[in-house]
């Protein structure tokens, strides 16, 4: 089962035709009740974006017009987007490819292969200097026929409520991050990102492992995928997605505090739908080794 956030290291946001770092002083009016209350004063104190990788010039900063630059509204109604296609292809997978004897082993193949051509729009749009909506809705509709194939199969097999448990599960480490997050309880900063990436590293270098030894050793590799090391894995998989959507929450406040171009709103659509979709697959996950030992 798939599980991983194929962008560890998303590009930052830009202003006007550049990558904006996020190093310099917020444009007049940004230091508002909303602003991004890291980013007050002369200098942002963590003098670059870490999740940006940066041109060599950035020129001065420009205030962008009003009319242009990004919004909350605009991130809400863009991943609103994003994640109803997810939404609407898995549930159209899901009835359309059964997953009973007959069909089992045609519907895996046409997930596996849909996951990886959402694997490879991920990677495009990712190493892309700007937002493409086509190829964040194509990601976004290959992951969802994944998702649904995969939800089908352990809803049939393992139990009904599963799926809508790990659903459930993942609104409420959602909803608890954000809440964490406008409460200041979680505060991202540079030491916090360096941390989330290494963790999540060699979590995945582990899953690789594993994975590899599962394919050529036969079995379930060295077992990070069932019994209590599954279940460990499972709950360091699903914190490591809450410490991704801290990560992407930042990101959204320092575009918002920046006047970020309003396009760029999908960017933090893409982001965020690709973290709760790590989340949902390591809560299923984990959810279909506890139902399964039951």
């Amino acid at each position: 089962m798939r599980s991983s956030n194929p962008v560890f290291s998303r590009r930052g946001f830009s202003r006007d035709n550049g990558y904006a770092g996020f190093n310099a002083a917020p444009q007049a009016g940004a230091a508002t009740a909303g602003a991004n209350p890291y980013a007050q004063g002369t200098a942002n104190p963590y003098a670059t974006n870490p999740y940006a990788q940066q041109d060599t010039q950035y020129g001065a900063p420009q205030a962008p017009a009003s009319s242009g630059a990004m919004t909350i509204d605009d991130v809400v109604t863009r991943t609103a987007m994003t994640l109803g296609t997810v939404v609407l292809t898995a549930a159209l997978s899901w009835a359309l490819l059964p997953v009973d004897e007959a069909n089992l082993g045609k519907s895996y193949g046409i997930a596996i292969g849909a996951a990886l051509v959402a694997f490879v729009f991920a990677m495009i749009q990712s190493f892309k200097r700007k937002a493409s909506p086509a190829i964040i809705l194509a990601y976004a509709a290959f992951e969802g026929v994944f998702l649904g194939v995969i939800s089908s199969a352990v809803s049939t097999y393992i139990g009904p409520g599963t799926v809508m448990q790990a659903v459930m599960g993942t609104m409420c480490v959602f909803a608890g991050v954000l809440i964490a997050y406008k409460m200041r309880w979680i505060r991202v900063t540079r030491r916090f990102y360096g941390f989330v990436m290494a963790a999540a590293m060699g979590f995945m270098l582990l899953m690789v492992v594993n994975l590899l030894f599962s394919v050529f050793g036969g079995g379930d590799g060295l077992g990070f995928r069932s019994g209590g090391l599954g279940i460990l894995f499972g709950v360091i998989g699903i914190i490591l997605g809450a410490c991704f959507l801290a990560l992407d929450f930042k990101q959204v406040e320092d575009g918002v505090a920046y006047g970020a171009p309003r396009e760029e709103s999908w960017l933090a659509a893409f982001g965020l739908t690709m973290t709760l979709v790590w989340i949902y697959l390591e809560m299923l996950r984990l959810l279909s080794i506890l139902n399964g030992d039951d």
